[in-house]
């Protein structure tokens, strides 16, 4: 599994300590590793809900390599114009994480700067990405899956990271309420629960 490792802060409680990196992010870590070249050093990272961007940001800013601004299109404009103002004046890179792709901004002195800025988008995961993805949240809820699960599931999944999700916590629960540790049926009956697919 290709991941980057991600600390969690102290007391922070449970959550994700890894960013599994495929093809749906890859360009966003490069990007990463390239603020020199964000327009007025600022970058806004888009993408569908529970991909990641809130943990890729997070990472972003504990390596020191920048500011971060999640949930950017619900802050106070002004500030927001001064942060990037500070990001002109310092040099320090901006990273702005908004959950909407059509993000529009009412303040006009700010609406034409962020115009400029470089838009990072977290895509779709293909098959590869989809298993390490499936692997990780099995990780993180103690679950363990047979060898051939991913084979099973990947094929059978929708592309989506809010999907792995909700499958692997489906599994989990119906394992727990069924006293068994997953099998295929159990896989099966998961799938039917959040995609509506019937049969194998």
């Amino acid at each position: 599994m290709s991941q980057i490792a991600l600390p969690l802060a102290a007391g922070s409680g449970a959550g994700p300590s890894r960013i599994v990196v495929g093809n749906a992010n890859a360009a966003v870590l490069d990007a990463f590793a390239r603020t020199g070249d964000w327009p007025y050093r600022t970058a806004i990272l888009l993408g569908p809900p529970r991909a990641g961007k809130s943990l890729l940001a997070r990472w972003f800013a504990e390596q020191g390599a920048g500011d971060v601004v999640d949930d950017a299109e619900t802050a106070d404009e002004t500030e927001l114009f001064h942060r990037w103002n500070r990001a002109q004046e310092s040099g320090r890179p901006l990273l702005l994480v908004s959950n909407q792709s059509d993000w529009r901004v009412t303040l006009p002195d700010l609406g034409s700067r962020l115009g400029a800025a470089l838009r990072l988008e977290i895509g779709a995961p293909d098959d590869a990405m989809l298993a390490d993805l499936i692997a990780l949240h099995a990780e993180q809820r103690g679950l363990v899956l047979d060898e051939s699960a991913a084979a099973y599931l990947v094929p059978r999944t929708e592309r989506s990271h809010i999907a792995v999700e909700r499958l692997v916590g489906a599994i989990d629960r119906l394992s727990l309420e069924r006293k068994q540790a997953p099998t295929m049926a159990i896989w099966r009956d998961a799938l039917d629960e959040i995609s509506g697919m019937k049969g194998g």
